[in-house]
């Protein structure tokens, strides 16, 4: 498909590390309007469609951002609604905040020695992520074995500026 040059220079305002997406997006939007040429209107258009929710807006800039990290062989077993529940209700681990804040991600460890955290923090970095919540399976003893890398996984998050907590609704 053909993109105009004024079309190529707004792709590139995309955050590189969705504008693959971004191009399928609006090469596919373009296509089923029956046309050949990708121009700025396209792009735009489909900005407005595809990413501009995600986009931070003035509203936003107090706004605390949190992510929750949860154990990978117990997400097996565990779809997270009690880390949601809390979360919603503001109790337990959740109680601190008030009604501006929101989860960003919601993720696995990777399993062991916590593989994936590094790398999901690093993409949540990208949109202001200010606190990360160590699900309670990680960080209790009794019904779960507490994570064996618990400790390097809160350095490493820590590492980055990021705040810990440990638990959610625990």
């Amino acid at each position: 498909m053909r993109w105009t040059e004024e079309a190529r220079i707004e792709i590139q305002k995309v955050p590189g590390f969705v504008r693959k997406m971004a191009i399928k997006a609006v090469e596919k939007d373009v296509k089923n309007r029956g046309q050949e040429e990708v121009n700025v209107d396209d792009v735009r258009r489909s900005r407005e469609k595809y990413i501009k929710f995600a986009e931070k807006s003035s509203d936003d800039k107090d706004k605390t951002r949190i992510a929750i990290v949860r154990c990978d062989t117990v997400a097996e077993v565990c779809p997270g609604i009690a880390c949601f529940k809390a979360f919603n209700k503001r109790r337990q681990h959740f109680k601190q905040y008030g009604d501006n804040v929101e989860i960003l991600g919601y993720f696995t460890c990777g399993g062991c020695p916590g593989r994936r955290v590094s790398r999901l923090v690093d993409t949540l970095l990208k949109y202001d992520l200010d606190v990360v919540h160590l699900s309670s399976c990680m960080v209790m003893e009794g019904d779960y074995p507490e994570c064996p890398h618990k400790e390097e996984i809160i350095k490493c998050i820590e590492s980055k500026g990021v705040t810990v907590v440990e638990g959610t609704h625990h």
